[in-house]
């Protein structure tokens, strides 16, 4: 995921899900550490990450608090990297980055078993919008996890469409909501 990214020395991150801080203190290895804010919705995960981070010498901005919200204090962002799958991006991330920042999530199986990882690029007139890409089996964020009758669903819904690669599906995000759509824009399935 984070080749995915297209780091370079001085961008913005904002990291959603911090964990143990592993992945931010690669973040600010590349980017430096004032550069990386990561969000962890539990308190005490957030206290371990946040003194590892200083004992390994990554001064990173850990923040406790819903990463469905993003951080917007520190933004605008380069890159947001989600290290937990969603099935609706938060327009909170696209306004968040500037034109040209990059949106990295992993998605639960709404629309495709796989839960592939989708990149979405965000244009100059608010849009997100990509394209999903290869598996990436992450935990739900705590809002956005499926029912199994749903993901049962998704597995019947894909099935009768042929089974189309998850490569051939994409996402655009607007503030008025997002669509999956299937080789197009204009062929929304979601």
């Amino acid at each position: 995921m984070l080749d995915a990214l297209a780091l370079r020395p001085g961008m913005r991150v904002l990291e959603v899900g911090t964990g143990t801080g592993y992945n931010a203190a690669l973040l600010a290895e590349l980017t430096g550490a004032e550069n990386v804010t990561t969000v962890e919705v539990d308190p005490s995960l957030a206290d371990h990450a946040r003194r590892a981070l200083e004992d390994a010498g990554y001064p990173v901005t850990v923040v406790t608090g819903d990463g469905m919200r993003g951080y917007r204090h520190n933004a605008p962002y380069d890159r947001i990297i989600v290290t937990a799958a969603v099935r609706e991006v938060p327009y909170a991330w696209v306004e968040q980055l500037g034109a040209g920042g990059l949106i990295l999530v992993p998605w639960v199986a709404s629309f495709h078993p796989d839960e592939p990882l989708a990149a979405l690029e965000v244009r100059a007139d608010g849009t997100a919008e990509g394209r999903f890409g290869a598996p990436a089996w992450f935990m739900p964020m705590r809002s956005q996890r499926l029912q199994q009758q749903a993901i049962r669903d998704t597995e019947t819904r894909w099935a009768a469409a042929g089974k189309p690669e998850a490569s051939r599906y994409g996402v655009t995000v607007t503030a008025d909501g997002q669509r999956i759509w299937l080789d197009s824009p204009d062929n929304p399935v979601m």
